[in-house]
């Protein structure tokens, strides 16, 4: 896949990326080293975990200008329900090349070759108080959350996680559902007539990063929101950004356009 998005503003040059699979042990050990650029080594998985996903049915994902690895994702193969998923567990992109389309060149290539394999579902993680992060997945994508996990990976010493619980929601992309086939071309479903906001102060990164004590209390009432609203049945499907502050939308899981019932699963709601 080539992409070759324009940034005049920026003044940056255009891009002409490559996405392919990794195979050798050369091109995981540049994965490490970009993980390692992004995370730091308290997160930094070593290039054994590339071997094993290669191996077992998951995905090992760069992207390249002109024969530099500039991004990279990978996947897990899991299970459920005795149907196939993958669990999309990082993908990093070099600083220079962030804000310029990598990243979704990368997810684009993840959902033609899942669906070429037969997996109808990615899934992966992320802190829902990165709120780029949260429009990217499910304004750009059409990804949809239903879960929400505290403190999923434990307390961390990364500067990243700025002394906080790890909470995490889980992203759910249903690749083929009509609601991602719309969003993909910019025609997306519209929302249905019941809807709940949840609110986070724009300004959040620095919130943790300067004030311990208030990042903390609003990581608490963003969890207990999530977890209310799940439980009422709802799914978080959009975000809006205001005055301020960036906006979780949530609809009832019944109301949602363009996904089919069937997908769904309440058994698995946390609890």
């Amino acid at each position: 896949m080539n992409t070759s998005p324009k940034h005049p503003a920026s003044g940056l040059l255009p891009l002409n990326i490559e996405v392919r699979h990794c195979e050798t042990l050369a091109e995981y050990d540049e994965c490490v080293k970009m993980e390692l650029l992004t995370w730091g080594e308290h997160l930094t998985v070593p290039a054994a975990i590339f071997v094993v996903a290669h191996h077992t049915g998951g995905q090992i994902l760069a992207a390249f200008d002109r024969g530099k690895m500039v991004g990279f994702t990978m996947a897990l193969a899991g299970m459920r329900g005795g149907k196939p998923f993958l669990h999309s567990h990082m993908t990093a992109v070099l600083p220079d090349y962030q804000n310029r389309g990598v990243g979704r060149s990368l997810k684009l290539f993840q959902r033609v070759d899942a669906l070429k394999n037969g997996v109808p579902l990615v899934e992966w993680t992320f802190d829902p108080l990165e709120l780029k992060n949260a429009h990217f997945n499910l304004t750009r994508l059409g990804a949809l959350v239903r879960r929400y996990i505290p403190n999923c990976y434990g307390l961390t010493e990364s500067p990243l996680h700025a002394g906080l619980p790890t909470d995490r929601l889980v992203a759910e992309w249903w690749l083929d559902s009509d609601r991602v086939r719309g969003i993909l071309a910019d025609n997306p479903c519209p929302l249905g007539e019941t809807t709940e906001r949840i609110s986070i102060p724009s300004n959040i990164g620095a919130l943790k990063s300067n004030d311990h004590a208030e990042g903390a209390r609003i990581q608490k009432q963003t969890r207990e929101a999530f977890q209310k609203y799940f439980h009422a049945g709802y799914v978080a499907t959009g975000v809006e950004s205001r005055d301020g502050a960036t906006d979780y939308i949530l609809e009832p899981a019944a109301s949602i356009g363009g996904l089919r019932r069937p997908e769904y699963r309440p058994e698995e709601f946390e609890d």
